[in-house]
């Protein structure tokens, strides 16, 4: 699962980034494996998405959070 396919408010956890152009800037901005990461909410049409990553907001176009993948967080909370 990607963070463009969560649900808003459940928490996830970042488990890997996917290769490409955007992996190294994401990395850069705190999206590194162990991170949790919640949807806020997203533009009307979708585009871009607000995600609460540690603690600070993150906007993200859709094909951005495409290259992080996700797991569900285990019973925690940010």
């Amino acid at each position: 699962m990607t963070a463009k396919e969560i649900q808003e408010d459940k928490l996830h956890e970042i488990t890997d980034l996917k290769s490409g152009d955007l992996q190294d800037r994401l990395a850069e901005m705190g999206c590194v494996p162990g991170t949790l990461i919640k949807k806020l909410y997203a533009a009307p049409g979708g585009d871009p998405i607000a995600y609460q990553v540690d603690h600070y907001i993150l906007g993200l176009r859709r094909l951005e959070a495409d290259y992080i993948e996700v797991k569900v967080a285990e019973e925690i909370s940010l």
